[in-house]
């Protein structure tokens, strides 16, 4: 066949392909789109030609199995063996020796926690180890408006504020959290722990910067981590260093664009007992254009004339510190956390706190609990001085022991006390968390009950060294706080004299 013959061949295969697509419904609009879609780019044409090609051959294709060609297939009978041969792992594993004693030496309490309790022994003791440290628990007025607003408002509300979740007691403790703390505005998170930790990422986000206490607890550092701000921490309430960081921070930063910075730092320490330096970390804070989050899970309600807190304390107006976050679960005695700050900054946590936005609302009478708490404080000035003088008193029999000392501050009724350098170094003692414990221990059978502080150190940012926590009360009087000095302080000479003395 010539060429001619051939290029004649190929036009009349074309038109008569070409005539037969025409008669197709919508061909017209097709060939209208390629001659339109060549002419702008024609790459463009082929990309998509070679798409439609992939995409009939992958529906057009057999279904492809995930059986390998060497399966073995079992008999019912050899599946069945493998069944009973098979022992499936525990949900929750096995708890070692040293986790298991403590499960065991945890006392139990019989009926309502309160100063003096009944232990499931039959024995009573005076309680030094709750965070009822205002004896609100026993307050009947408290108790009685809970059950009111039981009955009106139900056990929960099952759903989260944003939606049904938010109702008239959570209002109510709002507005009087807001202004017992002096601030604009207040808002409540159905958990004490994620409180903080949904308030930090609610602001900080990647690529800012949080300068932090490297003895905040681990609801902070939780928050801090979530967050993904860049971080940088600063020796416990050592100003210098913290002034060091953020001159050193102002130097990395300098020509790049501008990032939220913020300082965070507990009010009083949970783990330590001592108070912040206030004006300090407010006077960096501005020199360096910084915004202040303070934890005061365990300073409000306990610190100042009147209870309100390391503001207070220092005699700072409370508007100076940005943002106030803390427990409702502790002198407050109701459930949650609080969060109080500007109005805008409020509104900003109802949609961007995740632990406020999905998170099924604060029962009622919680709420009601709180408000109440709240109420009596403002009332009741001289429950503060009471707890001051009590603490003073413990203080002052127990600063007498030759084996222990206090780092927490001397205003603090929280009282953190830890073996001395020299007993340690001159001791025989391998585990140092055991002796605290003979100590607790001693004191539970002298009718006094304090407890270890506990908590996890693989998932702490920094070592915590070990020490004996105590909480002193209002529901004992100077008398019986004293009295429970004694017994500290006895069990402790008694524990640590019965150590063999280590050899050099």
């Amino acid at each position: 066949m010539s060429l001619h013959d051939t290029l004649i061949y190929i036009n009349s295969t074309v038109e008569s392909i070409s005539s037969q697509f025409t008669r197709l419904p919508g061909s017209s609009i097709i060939l209208r789109y390629v001659r339109s879609s060549y002419q702008n780019d024609p790459a463009r044409s082929v990309l998509e030609f070679c798409l439609f090609l992939f995409a009939v051959r992958y529906f057009l294709a057999s279904k492809y199995s995930v059986t390998k060609k060497d399966f073995v297939r079992l008999t019912d009978g050899e599946i069945d063996e493998l069944v009973d041969e098979w022992t499936p792992e525990p949900l929750v594993p096995a708890m070692d020796e040293a986790s298991q004693t403590d499960v065991d030496k945890i006392p139990v309490i019989v009926g309502a926690t309160g100063p003096k309790v009944k232990l499931a022994t039959g024995k009573s003791a005076m309680n030094l180890a709750s965070a009822n440290m205002l004896n609100l628990v026993s307050n009947e007025q408290i108790k009685q408006d809970a059950i009111n607003t039981v009955h009106e408002y139900g056990v929960g509300v099952c759903g989260p504020p944003g939606f049904y979740g938010y109702q008239r007691v959570h209002i109510n403790a709002e507005k009087d959290i807001a202004a017992f703390l002096g601030m604009p505005a207040a808002i409540i998170y159905a958990q004490a722990f994620n409180t903080i930790s949904s308030v930090i990422p609610a602001f900080a986000k990647r690529g800012d910067i949080i300068v932090a206490d490297a003895a905040c607890n681990i609801a902070v550092c939780k928050g801090i981590t979530i967050s993904r701000a860049t971080v940088r921490w600063y020796e416990h309430n050592n100003m210098e260093d913290l002034e060091r960081v953020l001159e050193r921070v102002s130097k990395e930063v300098k020509g790049r664009p501008l990032t939220r910075r913020f300082v965070v730092s507990e009010g009083l320490f949970e783990n330590i007992g001592d108070i912040c330096n206030l004006p300090k970390i407010l006077e960096l804070k501005d020199k360096y254009k910084y915004r202040l989050i303070l934890e005061e899970s365990f300073s409000v309600g306990v610190i100042g004339k009147t209870g309100r807190g390391v503001a207070e304390y220092y005699g700072v107006d409370a508007t100076e510190i940005d943002i106030i976050s803390g427990s409702m679960a502790n002198t407050m005695v109701a459930g949650g956390g609080f969060c109080v700050s500007s109005e805008y900054a409020v509104k900003h946590q109802r949609i961007n706190a995740l632990g406020y936005v999905f998170s099924a609302a604060l029962p009622g009478y919680l709420a009601k609990t709180a408000s109440n708490a709240v109420a009596i404080m403002t009332t009741s000035p001289e429950l503060f001085s009471q707890l001051n003088a009590n603490a003073r008193a413990f203080r002052e029999i127990i600063s007498k022991s030759q084996y222990v000392y206090s780092p927490s501050d001397p205003d603090s009724p929280l009282i953190h006390l830890r073996l001395k350098s020299e007993i340690l170094e001159t001791r025989k003692i391998d585990d140092e968390d055991h002796v605290l414990q003979d100590i607790v221990d001693e004191c539970l059978y002298n009718g006094v009950l304090i407890t270890r502080n506990k908590y996890v150190q693989s998932a702490e940012n920094f070592p915590i060294l070990p020490s004996l926590k105590v909480q002193v009360t209002t529901g004992l009087n100077k008398k019986e706080t004293e009295k429970a000095a004694l017994v500290v302080k006895a069990a402790i000479s008694k524990v640590v004299a019965k150590i063999p003395k280590a050899k050099h």
